[in-house]
């Protein structure tokens, strides 16, 4: 028996991981030894005091019961701490911070929230899918910006067509950006700020790899910036900066009605996150911080190890200064899915096909660093020996 699927679902376009995981399994059953550097998941292991912290936790009956779906509001000050600690930006905790079962679940919801079917959301071109996804599901209509080298992988606000830019409800921005490991700045900020005021937009900012930085760089938060809170919210988690993709647990933080509004969906979908994985993010946020810089020391090798091998081939990329992945353009004579087919086939490495994160992004291939580096290095040799030289 075959069920009509609804609407929302036949539109929606195949997430673009769930393939590359299909890919990589059936080179593994055919016996190839296989070197993924498509998805973003670190490798490193979560911190010893937050994994003790669990242990304990899970051993106290209370946490067993249903949580709050807005999250404890011990976890919700450990938040708000860590915002005026890293960012010296001060939250409400009882009408500023949500809690998430990670930050993808409070992206994809947001939508639910402010989007009715017809309207128009403003989504960056590569872009991170769940921004789309989250958006068609609700039934709205994406309006791509493009993000292009020229622009340092920032939207031009200005290109929006005014018909556009009134019909819109809610934008969605990410920086440090994935998939381009581009990097923002105050000013931008702030004409994203003006833009928003002017047309009363949504800002949803997504800041995932706020802790994952270089060279002495220091993310900025949106929230950093005056008049962020009056427009709009930011996303994050503990994923990125302790190694707790798994762990499904982040927030929202921002303006109050936003975030109540978050909540109250929240309420009526999940009854929240357990309360032992929210005590043991708060063992990350508020405990010692030297694995943060441990993971930064590790990824900025791994980085330098890619970007210096690639440009032996025959690229000239700069090193991100954020995030764990290269963003880098295909060779002459290839797009975005043919050069991933072809590495794959000839060196048995998998790269992400820089389509998958939007029309803009064809052209391009993304490489993620969350595996060890010898075999960051072997990939690289496999390149170097199947593929050789490049041209563009």
């Amino acid at each position: 028996m075959r069920f009509a699927e609804a609407d929302r679902i036949k539109n929606l376009p195949p997430y673009l991981f769930a393939r590359i995981e299909q890919v990589i399994a059936q080179k593994k059953e055919a016996g190839v030894d296989i070197i993924s550097l498509g998805i973003g998941d670190p490798d490193i292991p979560t911190p010893d005091h937050i994994i003790k912290e669990a242990q304990k936790q899970v051993a106290v009956p209370a946490n067993h019961q249903y949580p709050s779906s807005v999250g404890m509001l011990s976890y919700r000050q450990a938040v708000a701490d860590f915002y005026a600690r890293r960012f010296n930006v001060q939250l409400d905790p009882k009408t500023e911070v949500v809690a998430l079962i990670g930050s993808k679940e409070g992206i994809a919801h947001i939508s639910w929230c402010y989007l009715n079917p017809g309207d128009t959301v403003l989504v960056p071109d590569p872009g991170y899918p769940v921004y789309s996804g989250g958006a068609i599901l609700a039934g709205a209509e994406p309006y791509y910006m493009p993000l292009t080298a020229e622009r340092g992988f920032l939207p031009d606000l200005a290109a929006i067509p005014e018909e556009v830019a009134k019909k819109a409800k809610m934008m969605f921005l990410n920086y440090p950006n994935n998939p381009t490991g581009a990097v923002a700045d105050e000013a931008f900020y702030k004409e994203v700020i003006e833009f928003a005021k002017k047309y009363e937009i949504l800002v949803c900012h997504d800041n995932a790899y706020s802790e994952v930085a270089f060279d002495g760089y220091k993310p900025l938060s949106f929230m950093q910036i005056p008049g962020a809170k009056e427009v709009g919210i930011e996303f994050s988690s503990v994923s990125k900066s302790y190694n707790m993709t798994g762990w499904r647990i982040g927030w929202a933080v921002g303006n109050p009605h936003v975030v109540e509004a978050l909540g109250r969906f929240k309420t009526n979908i999940d009854s929240g996150q357990f309360q032992a994985v929210q005590y043991a993010a708060m063992a990350g946020l508020t405990g010692p911080q030297d694995a943060v810089a441990a993971n930064n020391d590790i990824y900025r090798e791994r980085r330098d190890i890619v970007v210096d091998g690639l440009n032996a081939m025959g690229w000239n990329l700069e090193k991100p200064k954020a995030t764990f992945y290269i963003w880098a353009p295909v060779p002459k004579g290839f797009t975005s899915a043919s050069f991933a087919e072809y590495v794959i086939e000839k060196a048995g490495v998998v790269i992400t096909p820089g389509n998958g994160y939007g029309e803009q992004g064809e052209g391009y291939f993304r490489i993620s660093i969350t595996i060890p580096k010898e075999r960051i290095i072997e990939a690289l040799e496999r390149m170097k020996k199947n593929i050789g030289k490049v041209e563009f």
